[in-house]
Formats: C-alpha cells, sequence, structure tokens
C-alpha cells in the first residue's frame, strides 16, 4: 500500500510515504498500551481540558488545515473549512457531556434493603481505527473524541492517499497536550492490520469504508475475539411526496446528491419521486445539477469538485457504462466538465430496473439514480429495495405524517425535509450491508467500553 499525496485537481505526486515496518507496529502498540494505563484514570475535566485545546486548535489553524483537505483529496475550500468546525464541535459535545454519558447507572431494585446495583462504564484499552478519505479530519474526530473521553487510546490506519491529513491531526493532538502514545497515526499495510487485531493489548476496531474491507476487518476481529463496529456503503433515498415544495425539495437534492463531489455514505443517491410531480422536480433538478460549475477546488466559484483520485473517477464511469449496457438512460448534465484532474460529469439514470446490476450499487460521485413511485407505499418499496439501510430523506409539506413514513423507511437514519444532517449531537451510523454500531452521542462513547456490574449484597441466603 502506498501512502502517497496526489492532487485530484492536477494529478501532480506531491509527497509519498514509507509503509510502517512491523517493528513500528509492534512499538506502536506497545506506546499506545503505555499510555492507556494512565489515560483511563485522567479525570474527565483532565481529559476534556486536552480535547477543548484541540477544538480550539482546530478553529485558530482552520485555514492551514482546509488547504490540506483540499490538496490531498480536493475537497471545496469551503467544505473543508465546515469540516474543520464540526470535528472542533464533536469535541467540545464531548468536553461537555462525557462524564455525564458514562455516570454509573443505578438500577432499580425489588428490595432495595437487601441489594444496590450499579452499571458502571470503564475504558477497554487500545483501539484501532480504520477511516476513510473523504472526510479525513470529521473521521478522526468522530472515533476518538469519545473514545479518548471514555479513557480508550487509540491507533489510526488512515486512507492511503491522505497521509499529510493524518499525521496533520496526530500532531494537532499532541499540541493541545495528549500524552504520548494515546492517539498514533501509523502508516499501516493491510497485512498488519490482522497482526494488530491479533495483539492481546488491542480491544476492538471501529472501520468505516468500503463494504469489502468491512467484511474483511469483521472477519479478522471476530477470529480475535474483538469487538468491531463498520460504517460502510449506502445508497439512500431521497423521498419526494406529491404534497411537497418542489423548489426546496428540488434545492436540497441537488446539494444531497453532490457535495464533497457526491463522495459521502449518506449522499442521496436514489430519487424517488411521486408521479404526479415527477416531470416538474426532473426539470427543476436538471436544472440545479447544470448550474453547478466543476474546476479547481480552491477558487471560491468552484461548485462542484473533483473526486478523490483518477482511479475513483474511472470506476464511477464504469458503474455508468455498467448500468447502461444493463437498459438504464443516462443523461449528462451540466457544462462538460474539465479533462483536467478526476472530474466525472454530473449524469442522470432513470430506467435502472431491479434486475440492472447498478441498482444496488452505490455510485461514489455525481451520478443520480431517478426511480418513479406511483404512490406513497410505492415509494417506501422502492426505498427499502435496497441491501444497504444507512440514511434517507422523506420531503412533504405534512411534516408528521413524513415522520410516521419515517417508520418504515429501513436505515438507521431519516430526515424530514432535508438530505442528511451530519451533527456532532446526532448519533450516526446504518443497517444490513451499511454496518453495525453508532458513532458520536453516547451510544458511541458506550461501543468500546466494559459495561461493569457492580451489586452490594446484604442477605444471608444462598441465593
Amino acid at each position: 500500500m502506498a501512502y502517497a499525496t496526489t492532487n485530484p485537481y492536477t494529478g501532480e505526486l506531491i509527497k509519498t510515504f514509507a509503509d510502517a515496518t512491523d517493528a513500528e507496529v509492534s512499538d506502536a502498540i506497545a506506546r499506545s498500551h503505555s499510555a492507556f494505563t494512565a489515560w483511563r484514570d485522567e479525570s474527565f475535566a483532565s481529559r476534556g481540558a486536552i480535547l477543548q485545546r484541540a477544538a480550539d486548535l482546530l478553529r485558530q489553524q482552520q485555514d492551514d488545515l482546509a488547504r490540506l483537505l483540499t490538496l490531498e483529496m480536493g475537497k471545496l475550500h469551503s467544505e473543508a473549512l465546515a469540516e474543520v468546525e464540526l470535528s472542533a464541535r464533536i469535541f467540545e459535545y464531548y468536553v461537555h457531556n462525557a462524564e455525564r454519558l458514562l455516570a454509573p447507572d443505578i438500577l432499580p431494585a425489588a428490595n432495595p434493603e437487601e441489594a444496590t446495583s450499579q452499571v458502571v462504564h470503564e475504558p477497554l484499552g487500545v483501539l484501532l481505527a480504520i477511516e476513510p478519505w473523504n472526510f479525513p479530519y470529521y473521521q478522526i474526530a468522530r472515533i476518538i473524541a469519545p473514545q479518548l473521553s471514555a479513557g480508550n487510546t487509540v491507533l489510526l490506519k488512515h486512507a492511503s492517499n491522505v497521509p499529510q491529513s493524518a499525521a496533520r491531526f496526530e500532531k494537532l493532538m499532541r499540541d493541545a497536550g495528549l500524552p504520548e502514545g494515546a492517539f498514533i497515526n501509523l502508516y499501516a499495510t493491510r497485512s498488519q492490520i490482522e497482526m494488530i487485531l491479533n495483539d492481546p493489548r488491542v480491544q476492538g476496531v471501529a472501520l468505516t469504508g468500503s463494504e469489502a474491507a468491512g467484511a474483511v476487518v469483521a472477519r479478522q476481529a471476530a477470529s480475535a475475539l474483538k469487538k468491531s463496529t463498520l460504517e460502510l456503503g449506502g445508497s439512500d433515498a431521497f423521498i419526494v411526496l406529491r404534497d411537497a415544495d418542489l423548489d426546496k425539495s428540488a434545492k436540497w437534492a441537488v446539494f444531497g446528491r453532490h457535495w464533497n463531489g457526491g463522495q459521502v455514505c449518506v449522499s442521496s443517491k436514489r430519487m424517488i419521486i411521486a408521479t404526479e410531480v415527477y416531470d416538474a422536480f426532473m426539470e427543476r433538478y436538471i436544472a440545479g445539477v447544470a448550474a453547478l460549475r466543476a474546476g479547481d477546488p480552491s477558487d471560491a466559484t468552484t461548485t462542484l469538485a473533483p473526486l478523490s483520485s483518477r482511479q475513483a473517477a474511472d470506476e464511477v464511469k464504469q458503474k455508468i457504462q455498467l448500468a447502461v449496457d444493463h437498459g438504464a438512460i443516462a443523461l449528462e448534465v451540466g457544462p462538460k466538465v474539465p479533462h483536467r484532474g478526476a472530474f466525472v460529469q454530473p449524469t442522470i439514470l432513470t430506467n435502472v430496473t431491479p434486475d440492472n446490476p447498478a441498482y444496488n450499487m452505490e455510485f461514489f460521485g455525481p451520478v443520480s439514480m431517478i426511480f418513479r413511485a406511483e404512490n406513497e407505499d410505492d415509494a417506501l418499496r422502492i426505498a427499502n429495495d435496497s441491501p444497504f439501510g444507512l440514511g434517507g430523506a422523506i420531503f412533504t409539506r405534512d411534516t408528521a405524517h413524513g415522520a410516521e413514513l419515517a417508520k418504515r423507511l429501513s436505515t438507521g437514519m431519516v430526515y424530514i425535509n432535508h438530505p442528511t444532517r451530519v451533527k456532532a449531537d446526532l448519533p450516526f451510523g446504518g443497517i444490513r450491508r451499511s454496518g453495525y454500531g453508532r458513532e458520536l452521542i453516547g451510544l458511541g462513547i458506550k461501543e468500546f467500553v466494559n459495561h461493569k456490574l457492580i451489586s452490594i449484597v446484604d442477605i444471608d441466603a444462598e441465593f
């Protein structure tokens, strides 16, 4: 695995990094475990003070940090700034809430004079985080903020095309005062992941990535009897009911499908439109997509970023062709994207039938699949006819009715009149082939803790 920074807009290879040796991996595990033996006993106030300094540094250095995201994965500068701020807010969420979220649970007792019981939540130890390139800082923050707050320590194996972002975040945490070894960026190879998970000092793994990577790591973790959480792909439905505000729906559809170049697991990838408003929605949606401008992601006038690499762009183009080869109709929209850089022409796919391989695929780029729904039941049927189950959206003027329909949408997250919301105080995760486990809020901080029962019994009976 070659760790390297390659500018997705210019194709220029900027810098390469050597893979970690087995000796370096072993040393990192030892340092992380040593750090854990002291970090687990730090007070919430002490841990929180370091996380707050990290949040402060993120904001103080936001311009430099954002430019690095644009350089390494082609993120629009405005979106890069938003990612830095979101990461800071995640840290602050746990600064203010970690102690409350991990407070002991006092259990009710039928006879409290005989026994009092509580469940305490204690850190497990060294964790491995395997993270993707599409949100280089946010992906780190949403795992290390809760887990460091809980008293665990973390080894990071980041994506190979964002090595400088990974190293920069490690430095930021050191500058914030995090003890040496509590968070280590490691340029590990895929073969070394199993080595890490087999070490008895490592207690679990959190992965965000592809289905294929998730299946491999879950198998390795299970073989080592280690807990895993997986956040994998998605093909989120964007349902527009017949009573929806079409201007609002189309605006959010354009954003929901094309932010971050369409490289988001919770992008609105499948538009499911009520037949009564299908034509009117399509007119608005096509116009909105056509208004996007592809170009230099550091230019403030650019609204459509390149994909993260030529390889990623080629993969999306191959999937479009596969869909067309099996009967789909592809409509390229908007001005021609630059030949320079890892761009994909915004494309709308219709007539994608269930027997088309693309029907069950995730398009990680500016490609929309559009479906016509005869009624609400049909819309939900199409939405649920997917191997994924990450997020989804329902657009309607009757928000109470939308919330009722959301209960029938088989996903981990549903939003009414918005494509998705990635916030510090909302949980994140899915079901089926979108993975298992949750990140953020109390659900995330409790994924890798020991829920220990302590019961004080004051009776003489045997049982």
